[in-house]
């Protein structure tokens, strides 16, 4: 059997679910060097956020809306933080287990359950708007336009609700593999349109009116004997610039850069990576399944510059702040590379069981929470001559 990455670190939870036996991993993770420091990690402020992600590391992204974050855990506990100072504005004990990312939007907080269920909150003071059911467990986050909640569950259902009442719009479903990787693909949701990628390899686009494909693609084409050898999931959420191109990384397939009306491809790299792309300018950053950082021109796919240095460390996806692409790994070290040409520019050891969740940026300060919970802001400083 080919050996396959890991997504947790110190429980070492394989990346496939339902794959029997143990997983070893493809790439050992590299040793980290010394380096000459261009920048420092100013901690702000921190605090637990109860039990973290659980021992199953369900990827409870934070989410950030106008100065507050919201964060929960895997038993229910959800609080609304000053992001300046820290200090909590409130805190509830939901009665449901919280599984997915947290979506903050127009007023409300939205996140989804191991138990199926989505529920909208009030960002004022946690009370619950309303709560509805989904075809399973919801991991990834929830996404919104002006009048639609849109939700992809585990099973491979893409279900629209109401934003207003909960109330089911339209579902749309697609043919599952026996195996997928431990994760769920995030719709990308504009005013018109849903553009969805799927554990069979294809992505497609969906009428917001009433969930039609307008069209579909298949980004990765399984090969192998195996069922696991054929996995080509694809878990990030595709990447839509203002001017209409769309990025999809997929799991065992390639980088597509498509024309996003018609789906027309624009370029393509043979690639394997399950995180979410990064666009800074015409800079189009991300991180493969060996946890190669890699950056290219967006508009050709020409590579600009790889590195190797974090080789086997189980990134986060990246995230930009202040030149400087961020991104954490498994044994909870956070880690800044230089946007031009990828030198490790600063680094900090938060621990915490390790870090799998994106990292938040705004303006210069980053907003990081390890798989235990622990949540800590970080102002980015260059060092001093």
């Amino acid at each position: 059997m080919k050996s396959y990455p890991l997504i947790a670190s110190a429980a070492l939870i394989a990346l496939l679910a339902g794959c029997a036996g143990k997983v070893e991993p493809e790439y050992p993770p590299s040793e980290l060097t010394a380096f000459d420091p261009q920048v420092v990690l100013d901690e702000r402020w921190d605090q637990d956020v109860g039990d973290g992600l659980g021992t199953a590391r369900y990827p409870i992204t934070p989410t950030l809306d106008d100065g507050r974050l919201f964060v929960a855990d895997q038993s229910g506990l959800l609080r609304a933080i000053d992001a300046e100072n820290g200090e909590t504005r409130w805190e509830v004990a939901l009665d449901a287990p919280v599984s997915s990312g947290l979506t903050a939007v127009a007023g409300r907080v939205y996140l989804g359950t191991r138990n199926g269920e989505v529920l909208a909150l009030d960002q004022e003071d946690g009370e619950e708007i309303w709560r509805s059911r989904v075809s399973s467990e919801v991991l990834a986050a929830p996404q919104a336009n002006r009048s639609l909640l849109v939700v992809q569950s585990v099973d491979g259902a893409v279900t629209a609700l109401d934003r207003e009442s909960g109330e089911e719009r339209w579902v749309y479903t697609t043919n599952q593999p026996a195996l997928t990787l431990r994760g769920t693909g995030t719709p990308r949701v504009i005013e018109q349109v849903t553009f969805a990628g799927f554990a069979n390899g294809r992505v497609a686009t969906l009428d917001n009116r009433s969930g039609q494909s307008l069209w579909d693609l298949r980004v990765a084409v399984p090969q192998g004997r195996s069922e696991v050898d054929r996995l080509v999931d694809l878990d990030g959420q595709p990447l839509l610039t203002r001017d209409g191109r769309l990025y999809v990384t997929s799991y065992n397939g390639r980088l597509l850069a498509l024309e996003a009306t018609s789906g027309e491809i624009l370029w393509s790299r043979e690639m394997s990576s399950y995180l979410t792309p990064l666009l800074v300018g015409d800079t189009l950053f991300t991180v493969d399944e060996a946890s190669h950082v890699l950056a290219l021109d967006a508009l050709s796919g020409r590579l600009l510059w790889e590195s190797d240095a974090l080789e086997g460390r189980w990134l986060t996806a990246p995230a930009f702040v202040d030149g400087h692409i961020a991104l954490g790994d498994y044994e909870g070290y956070l880690h800044l590379l230089d946007a031009d040409d990828g030198a490790i520019a600063g680094r900090e050891d938060l621990g915490g069981d390790g870090i799998s969740l994106p990292l938040l940026a705004d303006e210069g300060r980053l907003y990081i929470m390890t798989n235990d919970g622990e949540l800590s802001a970080f102002d980015v400083e260059p060092v001093e001559d």
